[in-house]
C-alpha cells in the first residue's frame, strides 16, 4: 500500500526479491492540468501495471465493496509506505498484521512530512522504521529501525533518495522475520526506545502547506540555511521581495552560509558583494544560490544579478 515514488523503491525491491506480491492499493489518479481534466496514475500504480499485479485505488478506505476486494486476495500481511491512515477493518485483516515504513526514527518525527522537518531542524541523523500498525497515528510497535547520516549540504531530494533505498531494506529485513517466526515477531514499544529526555520532546512532522514554507528573516542564519534545504526542491521555501511598492514572491532553492556579520543590518536586507547576493539574518549574512522570481524560471544568482538593483529587501 503507498502512492509516491518513494513507495515504489520498496514495492520494485518485494518483486525483485519474488516476493508474492498479490495486490497493490493506491489513491486514486489525479486530476492534473490547467483544465484539471488529465488524470495522472500514482508513480506505485504505473509500476505495478508494468508488473502485471492488480490495482486497487478506493476513494474510501472504509467501501464495503473495497475491503471485500481486499479481502479476497487473502494476503499473509499488508506492508505500508508513503500512504494514508488505514482503519482497524483494513489494518487487522491479514494474519500477520499490518506494517509501515516510516522515514524517520520512531517516535521522532509522527507524521506526513517527516523528512521536511528533520532537515528543517538541522538533524544529523535520521533513518527509518518499520512498526506495526494499530489505532493512532505512527505509535504501534517498532520492529526495527535503520539510520541514515544527513550531510550539511543535503536537501530533501538527497535525503529521500537515501530512505527509499535503506526503506526498501528494512522492508525485506521485516517480512523476512516475519516469515522466519511466523508471525511472532519481536517487537519494542516506541517509548522504551528511546530516553526519557527524548520522549519528553518528540518533533513531530506535520504536513507541509504554502504558509509553512514562508522563511522568516528574523532567524540566525544557520536556521534559514536548514529550512531552505529542508523544503527543496519541493515544495521550495518562499519570501517577498519589497521593491518600493511592488512586491514580488521569490523562491529560494539553495543557498549558502556565511560568517560575514550582519549585526549592522536589518534582518532581509540584500547586499550585493563580489558578484554575490546576500541576504542579512539575525546574525549572519546567507548567500543565495538558485532562485526564482514569480513568472520567471528558476536561475543561479550570478543569471539573476543581471540587472537587479539593489533597492529592495526580502520580507
Amino acid at each position: 500500500m503507498g502512492t509516491p515514488e518513494f513507495a515504489v523503491g520498496t514495492l520494485e525491491r518485494l518483486v525483485k526479491d519474488n516476493f508474492n506480491v498479490v495486490a497493490v492499493v493506491t489513491q486514486p489518479d489525479k486530476p492534473v492540468g490547467r483544465h484539471q481534466d488529465t488524470l495522472q496514475p500514482p508513480a506505485v500504480k504505473v509500476f505495478a501495471q508494468e508488473h502485471n499485479i492488480p490495482v486497487l485505488q478506493p476513494v474510501k478506505m472504509k467501501d464495503e465493496a473495497f475491503v471485500e476486494e481486499l479481502r479476497s486476495y487473502d494476503a499473509d500481511i499488508f506492508v505500508v509506505v508513503a500512504f494514508r491512515m488505514l482503519p482497524e477493518v483494513v489494518w487487522s485483516m491479514p494474519r500477520f498484521g499490518t506494517f509501515n515504513v516510516h522515514a524517520a526514527l520512531l517516535p521522532q518525527y509522527r507524521g506526513a512530512a517527516p523528512i521536511n522537518w528533520a532537515i528543517i531542524n538541522g538533524e544529523k541523523q535520521t533513518g527509518v522504521t518499520t512498526f506495526f500498525l494499530d489505532h493512532d497515528i505512527d505509535t504501534g510497535r517498532i520492529i526495527m529501525k535503520k539510520t541514515f547520516e544527513i550531510a550539511d549540504d543535503f536537501n530533501v531530494e538527497n535525503v529521500y533518495d537515501g530512505l527509499m533505498l535503506l526503506g526498501a531494506d528494512i522492508a525485506v529485513e521485516t517480512l523476512q522475520k516475519v516469515i522466519e517466526t511466523e508471525g511472532n515477531i519481536d517487537t519494542i514499544a516506541q517509548e522504551d526506545t528511546v530516553s526519557e529526555e527524548e520522549l519528553n520532546n518528540l518533533k513531530p512532522a506535520p504536513k507541509i502547506f504554502r504558509e509553512t514554507c514562508e522563511i522568516n528573516w528574523q532567524q540566525p542564519c544557520k536556521n534559514i540555511y536548514d529550512f531552505i534545504r529542508g523544503l527543496s526542491p519541493i515544495p521550495g521555501s518562499w519570501t517577498t521581495l519589497v521593491q518600493g511598492e511592488k512586491r514580488t514572491v521569490l523562491k529560494i532553492y539553495r543557498a549558502s552560509k556565511t560568517e560575514k556579520s550582519s549585526a549592522d543590518y536589518a534582518p532581509g536586507t540584500i547586499l550585493i558583494e563580489n558578484k554575490q547576493l546576500l541576504v542579512a539574518t539575525s546574525d549572519y549574512f546567507l548567500e543565495l544560490n538558485t532562485l526564482q522570481l514569480q513568472g520567471k524560471k528558476r536561475t543561479e544568482a550570478k543569471d539573476f544579478l543581471n540587472g537587479f538593483r539593489q533597492d529592495g529587501i526580502l520580507a
